[in-house]
């Protein structure tokens, strides 16, 4: 199946880590590809130590898609449309699929959009496929079995405390 985390709250990430967590103790192979992340964080470092799972980032990273120049933009357009790739065509794999943050990737076409919602409408009913990020697309909603929102009511980052390793990221 599907499932979707979503919205402007904390936690998309850290849901769909702990997803693959079960899957993996489960003896489920799991791929964890991220967009728009460098593969640095404390969730990442945690996921190497795990049996079963296999984490995966484009190798640029610029940062926010919004301070990108246009040469940065297609330059990562290429390396995300790498990594969507190589995981669609590697899914056979896997038992699970998390890409994070593709859906901003998919919002900026920084991906081709068919690429994955074609992948999602071929191997949604094969394996479970996890997608995160804000604002999904109504195509994407509508694909997706479960679509769980994550909603900020009030957060450290508003009154200007900079995110902090361990719990942010």
């Amino acid at each position: 199946m599907i499932h979707l985390y979503c919205g402007d709250g904390k936690g998309k990430t850290t849901a769909a880590v702990g997803l693959a967590v079960r899957a993996a103790g489960a003896g489920m192979r799991v791929l964890f590809a991220q967009f728009f992340k460098d593969g640095t964080s404390s969730e990442i470092a945690s996921l190497h130590l795990l049996p079963n799972i296999e984490t995966a980032h484009a190798a640029l990273h610029y940062g926010r898609f919004k301070t990108m120049s246009e040469e940065q933009r297609s330059e990562i357009h290429e390396s995300y449309s790498a990594l969507l790739c190589d995981g669609i065509r590697r899914a056979g794999e896997y038992d699970v699929i998390v890409l994070d943050e593709a859906v901003s990737a998919y919002n900026y076409g920084m991906i081709d959009r068919e690429a994955l919602t074609g992948f999602l409408r071929d191997e949604g009913s094969r394996r479970e496929i996890v997608l995160t990020g804000r604002n999904p697309a109504p195509e994407l909603t509508e694909l997706a079995d479960y679509v769980t929102e994550m909603r900020k009511e009030k957060h450290p980052f508003d009154c200007g405390i900079a995110a902090r390793r361990g719990i942010e990221f």
